[in-house]
């Protein structure tokens, strides 16, 4: 927060008529500059688990290229044979994406959600499986979905539009997700004018880690101790224990408490916008204004709750996607290093059902996992739905 200044915070329903003025807030612009900052030199990242790659970006998604283009010539039939085309192809992008769990989109990419007691609930949990056995999405899903690691698996914790913290808890026996409590009880972000819940699929790298005993040399600040978090930014939204496949376009900084926490910034490769995202400048230029409110999200997000505004590393600069791959790369090394026992777990569960490792758990452990059930989300507090008004103000 800037000298001078104060933050002033106004609540009010989302059903009440919206009569108050939004007074303007300050927020830094995000420079598309590529980073310029030499690389940083790293162990080479041990292969990861063996899986057939998911079927390539261009035959998942539809490019534009893949339709022909149209001409003022052509006749109103061959317009309407193209307007077919581009509807039966969202169609069908569409109903893959809400077919069921049980249908995976490869034999090797066959993992559903196992979920135990209500949403909303201190007792509500996500586990996921693959095959029909439980997994750690901390640990067992691999980084990368391909050979060539151009595609990574992302495990979605929360998805777009909604407010409960989720997040994989990393105490717990193979790491299942569950909702955030701070001092006994449910964990819920606030709703800050004009965002409603969180703007994008947001979840975290399976097998990184954001070693809290490491300081980075650019942030100054140790890691979170977390897996490293994802911001999805296709068009569809998910569901928590989702396992997507997606591309990396860039990275911020958010410096959260005195430690780094970075935020990726991927995109589904099935999006119909895959095919045209490279790198962080491509956002900015198909979804103006998408990066400005990403970073505006992550300073204000806290104030409701009388905490201070958050604040970024580099300005609030959005970095390019190679220097998220340097980043990537690095928090990979370092859960191979709490994995293999190298560094300190600390609370940390180290559980799994896959990797050769003293923690692996046999079938009796497996076998004491809750079973499945589909319960209806528990009512919550209607003030969750509250909209608050945050506006800097000169004293």
């Amino acid at each position: 927060m800037l000298p001078g200044k104060s933050i002033l915070v106004h609540g009010i329903r989302t059903a009440a008529p919206l009569t108050r003025r939004l007074l303007p807030t300050a927020c830094p612009i995000i420079a598309l500059t590529r980073c310029s900052a030499p690389r940083r030199t790293s162990a080479t990242l041990a292969p990861p688990t063996k899986q057939a790659p998911p079927p390539s970006s261009s035959s998942l998604s539809f490019p534009p290229s893949s339709i022909p283009s149209l001409t003022s010539s052509q006749s109103p039939s061959s317009r309407i044979d193209r307007s077919i085309v581009s509807v039966t192809n969202r169609a069908a992008l569409v109903s893959r994406h809400f077919a069921t769990t049980a249908t995976p989109p490869t034999s090797t990419m066959s993992y559903t959600v196992r979920k135990v007691g209500q949403p909303y609930t201190l007792e509500h949990r996500v586990y996921i499986e693959k095959d029909g056995v439980p997994v750690s999405p901390f640990h067992d899903i691999p980084l990368y979905a391909n050979p060539e690691q151009t595609i990574l698996n992302m495990v979605v914790e929360i998805p777009r539009w909604t407010n409960a913290k989720q997040e994989i808890s990393k105490e717990e026996f193979l790491n299942p997700i569950k909702q955030d409590v701070k001092k006994g009880k449910l964990r819920f972000v606030r709703n800050c004018f004009p965002h409603k819940g969180y703007l994008w699929n947001y979840g975290a790298f399976p097998q990184t880690w954001e070693d809290p005993n490491t300081v980075h040399p650019e942030t100054k600040a140790k890691g979170d101790n977390d897996p490293l978090d994802v911001c999805e930014i296709g068009e569809l939204v998910g569901y928590p224990g989702q396992i997507k496949q997606v591309k990396v376009l860039g990275v911020m900084a958010l410096l959260d408490e005195e430690e780094t926490d970075w935020k990726v910034i991927v995109i589904d490769v099935n999006d119909p916008l895959a095919a045209k995202l490279h790198d962080i400048e491509d956002v900015e230029r198909h979804l103006p204004g998408l990066l400005r409110a990403t970073n505006e999200w992550f300073r204000i997000y806290k104030i409701p709750d009388g905490k201070p505004e958050n604040q970024f590393a580099f300005s609030g600069e959005a970095k390019n996607k190679k220097y998220a791959e340097e980043v990537i790369h690095e928090c990979a090394e370092a859960w191979q290093k709490l994995i293999s026992g190298s560094a300190p777990r600390g609370e940390i569960s180290l559980a799994n059902s896959s990797l050769d490792s003293p923690d692996r758990a046999d079938p009796s452990q497996l076998g004491s996992i809750p079973r499945g059930e589909n319960l209806p989300p528990a009512p919550i507090d209607g003030s969750i739905d509250k909209w608050f008004f945050i506006s800097g103000a000169a004293v």
